[in-house]
């Protein structure tokens, strides 16, 4: 299937491409603002559907609305009429094509000219009144509050919030290619007006907080909660604003004669990640926990792991390697300890289920 995209190299256009160009059962046509009029007809004429895109929203000149966003659309119907072809439609409209201004206006207008296409023709029409929505490749001070924050907040700008209770509802671009992706695939006929899931309502002052956590978090190293939802879509579109000289931040580093002892991330909830090094014949550990538990997995060398439980003085010892993936787990109240009994370096990954604590490390000396 042949997908045109006008506007594909605008901030929705640039990622519409990339998804069409990664399935094989795609061929995407291309259309921009320095291309012609007859390029468009051209290109229309070979497509089987049209997500259009293409649009002005912040013009120099309040003339485009009308020209562009009325004109163009104009043009796409009369030339899928005159070829006389179904083509799959998909128009991104505006959540502001009920108010009274002149892009809300333009783009009630450019509706009704696909509204009567549909009807005229029976063409599968969708019309999509999107809100803000935000996403890897949108322009900062331009398309949205969003890409402005994560921009300036990246790159340690000034960002200003004249009211920071202002409500927003926001949608993540990748829901909103797969919804676009979707409509081109379906069997529907006549017109449909679409929606795009999930949409997350929030406030510029939670909004401008949460992006700001994001940056704490390479000195805090506390992660936020980025696995999925709203947080996890910001945290994507934040790092997406980082420049190349951003990409590695350092961490800190402890060492003493028996190797060194470096922290890696931290959660709110889900405790934290470490990892630490030992000399060949080196002890570390040597203590107990009351309800602190870990997870230790030897990535370099050879090690002896001793347990002692505290009260019947019942003993254990595991021996792992780097050779075996194996994760050694302590257990509250046996004391423990790490041997490196290899030749080399020893290097081991160690997770903790809460974030250590000086006032309150939970951890007892304890000879093993």
């Amino acid at each position: 299937m042949r997908v045109l995209v006008t506007g594909s190299d605008g901030f929705i256009g640039k990622n519409m491409v990339v998804h069409l160009n990664e399935l094989e059962e795609f061929e995407s046509l291309k259309f921009t603002r320095q291309d012609s009029i007859e390029k468009l007809k051209i290109l229309v004429r070979q497509a089987d559907a049209i997500i259009h895109l293409a649009g002005e929203n912040r013009p120099k000149n309040k003339v485009a609305f009308e020209k562009v966003n009325v004109g163009l659309s104009k043009i796409l119907c009369d030339t899928i009429k005159d070829n006389g072809k179904k083509i799959k439609l998909i128009f991104v409209s505006s959540i502001q094509a009920d108010h009274d201004s002149q892009f809300g206006r333009s783009k009630r207008a450019a509706e009704k000219l696909f509204e009567k296409l549909s009807k005229d023709t029976d063409n599968s029409v969708f019309i999509y009144r999107l809100t803000n929505t935000f996403g890897k490749w949108s322009k900062p001070n331009y398309n949205s509050v969003v890409s402005t924050f994560c921009y300036n907040i990246a790159h340690g700008l000034p960002i200003q919030i004249n009211d920071s209770s202002t409500k927003l509802d926001l949608v993540y671009v990748d829901d909103v290619i797969s919804e676009f992706l979707r409509a081109v695939q379906s069997e529907t006929n006549g017109l449909t007006w679409g929606s795009v899931e999930p949409v997350y309502p929030t406030t510029l002052g939670k909004l401008a907080n949460q992006i700001e956590a994001f940056k704490n978090n390479r000195s805090s190293l506390v992660s936020e909660r980025v696995g999925s939802g709203i947080i996890g879509s910001l945290y994507s579109t934040f790092v997406s604003y980082l420049s190349p000289e951003q990409f590695s931040y350092d961490l800190p580093q402890y060492g003493d004669e028996r190797g060194t002892f470096v922290e890696i991330l931290k959660t709110h909830d889900s405790g934290q990640f470490s990892y630490f090094t030992a000399h060949p014949g080196v002890t570390r550990g040597g203590h107990y926990h009351h309800s602190k538990s870990e997870k230790f997995l030897v990535i370099k060398g050879s090690a002896l792991f001793g347990f002692r439980h505290i009260v019947t003085n019942e003993t254990h010892e595991i021996l792992t390697s780097s050779e075996k993936p194996q994760v050694v787990e302590t257990v509250p109240g046996w004391t423990h300890e790490i041997t490196n009994v290899g030749k080399e370096e020893m290097f081991v990954i160690l997770w903790a289920n809460e974030i250590f604590d000086k006032d309150r490390p939970d951890t007892i000396n304890c000879k093993v």
